[in-house]
């Protein structure tokens, strides 16, 4: 799950990994443009951003309390026996609909603990406790192995071979990266808490990235430069609920299920 900051004692807004991945895919669907390719194959690259966290099903039902907390376990902060198992089962889930989705999936997972293949400084692996790397290790050789065996697998195929150059395979990593961490910029911190970022690596094509900067403008208004849409001021939302803290004892499932989902709205245009 995901916990939006806010002060302590005071609700939260909380989110599914379903309504994170739900907010990168309608990113997704509005990319493209002159400067920018829209995302290709289609209809493989839809379903894998919009699945991209689909190993965290399971566990978002629980909604684990977090002591520290009294709020759900928000991402990292989950225990680890628990991450290592959707980092298998996101891919395992894709794999059901398309190898290329599969794939993309465990390039994911892998990336998360390996700095996103060295686009990020953000290594899972190095934070990790001693008693975890064995888990780590263990997921990760059966990753590799798994895409080794799909790239085979999709290279066999005349209609899918050209998916899996590595020029073009990349840029499709990259292109779920992308939507994945604008989603999290929006999803974990609150309207008016939002600040200027930058997100590098953002495929123009197979061969050229951009660093695409946004900047708040107004309330729930956001501006992206350069910017890689279909349309100007498109407006997007995501889901969620509020949530207190929750007392030891009390179940944190049951109580997000008693409360009502709520919405949070942007707008993004272009910049100057």
């Amino acid at each position: 799950m995901i916990v939006q900051m806010a002060e302590e004692q005071t609700p939260h807004f909380v989110m599914t990994m379903d309504q994170h991945t739900a907010l990168s895919a309608q990113f997704a669907e509005h990319f493209g443009n002159e400067q920018f390719e829209a995302v290709e194959p289609r209809e493989q690259m839809l379903y894998i951003i919009a699945n991209h966290d689909a190993g965290w099903k399971d566990l978002d039902k629980k909604a684990l309390r977090d002591p520290a907390t009294g709020l759900p376990y928000n991402l990292v902060q989950t225990p680890f026996e628990h991450i290592v198992a959707t980092s298998k089962a996101s891919p395992d889930f894709n794999g059901a609909t398309h190898a290329y989705c599969e794939l993309l999936s465990s390039m994911h997972s892998w990336g998360l603990y390996n700095g996103r293949y060295g686009m990020s400084d953000k290594v899972l692996l190095d934070s990790l406790a001693d008693q975890n790397r064995a888990a780590a290790d263990g997921m990760l050789d059966g990753e590799i192995a798994r895409q080794e065996r799909l790239k085979a697998t999709l290279e066999a195929d005349p209609e899918t071979a050209a998916w899996v150059e590595e020029s073009r395979l990349f840029q499709n990593y990259k292109l779920l990266q992308f939507f994945d961490t604008l989603a999290l910029y929006f999803n974990c911190v609150p309207e008016g808490e939002r600040s200027e970022a930058c997100f590098a690596h953002v495929p123009m094509n197979a061969n050229e990235d951009a660093t695409i900067d946004i900047m708040p403008v107004g309330e729930g208004v956001y501006a992206l430069t350069p910017y890689p849409f279909d349309r100007d001021g498109i407006e997007l939302r995501f889901e969620g609920r509020y949530l207190a803290p929750v007392d030891a004892g009390d179940s944190v499932s049951e109580l997000l299920q008693k409360s009502s989902t709520e919405i949070q709205t942007i707008r993004l245009v272009a910049g100057s």
